[in-house]
């Protein structure tokens, strides 16, 4: 419990088999996405969600662009509940090469019209993709590779996936 609370910012909600904070860089998550799973030793051992996630990417990001000579995205993904719907999915914590967001208003869909305010968590989308192929329990995959996806190349931030406090369903 204490290792939840030095790595929160705030405590949004106690319940009989959760916590749910908002960790220092402002995720919303259970336990403030410290995990025993896929964690090698005894349970004293934990997993702790890194500092800066979207720093670490950029770091993977630089590294596979020496190695390969490639520029790719980079997601850092954890997995996490969703308030109104049963199961857990990825969702992206940590990003570098992509906008995280593509505001799709003003487009038009297949018949023509013209939409008002799609907004496409696509980091989002492709963590949860990835998740599906990484797995949750020994199937030891900790890196996937997604081909052909569309996205905004650019400089964005996992930031810009929070939702603002005042329009958070935790908080109001």
């Amino acid at each position: 419990m204490q290792l939840i609370l030095d790595e929160s910012k705030e405590v949004l909600k106690v319940g009989d088999t959760v916590i749910v904070v908002e960790t220092k860089d402002g995720n919303i998550c259970a336990s403030a996405g410290i995990d025993v799973s896929n964690v090698c030793g005894d349970e004293s051992f934990v997993g702790l969600l890194p500092i800066d996630p979207d720093q670490e990417a950029d770091k993977i990001r630089v590294s596979l662009k020496k190695i390969t000579g490639k520029d790719a995205a980079v997601i850092i993904s954890d997995t996490q509940g969703r308030p109104f719907r049963s199961g857990a999915i990825g969702v992206a914590i940590g990003v570098s090469g992509m906008k995280p967001l593509w505001k799709r208003a003003g487009e038009r869909d297949l018949y023509g019209y013209e939409l008002k305010s799609s907004i496409i968590a696509t980091a989002d989308e492709a963590a949860s993709a990835a998740s599906l192929l990484m797995g949750q329990a020994d199937e030891g995959i900790p890196v996937v590779v997604i081909r052909g996806s569309r996205y905004l190349k650019g400089e964005g931030s996992s930031k810009d996936l929070l939702r603002e406090k005042e329009k958070d369903l935790f908080r109001s």
